[in-house]
């Protein structure tokens, strides 16, 4: 693919993305809203930086699993595409600073914390030796491992004790689990009542808390597409409470410090996930800039709410912004 101005004067929407099927659903919003709009698949392409980006705006949804879906440099072609339209002051939802937030969690949590939220207790760690010595800090206690660079929760995993890590690394490279070579041991933090509660964000505003059950994993993307690649079916579903479900009326003291998170970094959507203790002490963990949606939370909220059809309606508010002069 190429990067350059087509010359068009329409009011144009450019949706920068590696994935057909989390794209569907804001697609059909942009569709249902008559918003026009053009698909930049960033995945191989060719960037001429004697080019112009067209005239419009640009909407980030680069995600850190691309690399699972055999798109290894997706993320590589993004960065410099982000820099160039922002080189030529073009309007961008979520930035270049939004994507290295989304692949690098370590500045994820050192940014939360200069708004003064919490974060689990984090060693970065490189070398398969380090990782099994970060671990011995933790004083017999539960912790976790997570990559540095992954998505979707891929990778991360609960050990009750040094010695079980110790006998995971026989079978597998601990050095290997972070596509950057970056490995995480965390503290593990039981959720109360087994729920986490992911935050959303719509143009940098909040837009509604959704509690997450974690019985099944840290796998907790709330996509329909993540649902049937993890292989459970809605028969399953069905028999027991459902797995996400939206919190109406909740209080959250930190959404305001989120929201000013979220300004300082340049990141207008995106979700935010914590974790609360059994003494009430909220932990935030993770910062999603390529949020999806689950269509049977939505679905059976009393308040109506739609998140892609809301990000339609943004988008669509910031075309009459843009000055093609």
């Amino acid at each position: 693919m190429r990067f350059y101005d087509n010359g068009g004067t329409i009011s144009k929407a450019y949706i920068l993305h590696e994935n057909k099927e989390w794209i569907k659903p804001l697609i059909a919003a942009l569709d249902k809203y008559h918003i026009a709009y053009e698909e930049w698949f960033i995945h191989e392409g060719q960037l001429d930086l004697n080019t112009t980006p067209p005239a419009g705006v640009f909407y980030n949804r680069m995600s850190a699993s691309s690399h699972t879906r055999g798109h290894r440099y997706a993320i590589e072609l993004a960065d410099p595409i982000l820099s160039w339209l922002e080189f030529y002051d073009r309007r961008v939802i979520n930035s270049s600073r939004a994507l290295q937030l989304e692949i690098r969690k370590i500045e994820q949590y050192l940014s939360l914390r200069q708004f003064g939220l919490k974060t689990p207790h984090t060693i970065a760690t490189v070398g398969s030796s380090e990782i099994l010595q970060a671990a011995k800090t933790f004083g017999g206690k539960p912790f976790i491992i997570k990559p540095n660079r992954g998505g979707k929760g891929l990778g991360v995993q609960l050990f009750h004790s040094v010695k079980d890590l110790q006998d995971y690394s026989k079978m597998t490279s601990l050095q290997e689990l972070s596509l950057d070579g970056v490995v995480l041991i965390q503290e593990y933090i039981p959720p109360k009542d087994k729920f986490i509660v992911r935050m959303e964000f719509i143009g940098g505003r909040f837009y509604y808390a959704v509690r997450v059950d974690t019985s099944d994993g840290f796998e907790l993307c709330p996509a329909d597409e993540c649902v049937i690649d993890n292989k459970v079916t809605p028969t399953k579903l069905s028999a027991k409470p459902p797995r996400f479900k939206i919190l109406e009326g909740i209080d959250i003291p930190e959404i305001s410090q989120c929201e000013a998170f979220l300004e300082a970094n340049n990141i207008e959507i995106a979700g935010i996930e914590y974790v609360e203790n059994d003494q009430g002490e909220r932990f935030i963990y993770d910062v999603n800039t390529n949020t999806n949606y689950n269509d049977e939370a939505e679905a059976n909220s009393k308040s109506g709410y739609r998140g892609m059809e809301r990000i339609a309606e943004f988008l669509s508010a910031e075309l009459l912004k843009v000055d093609y002069a």
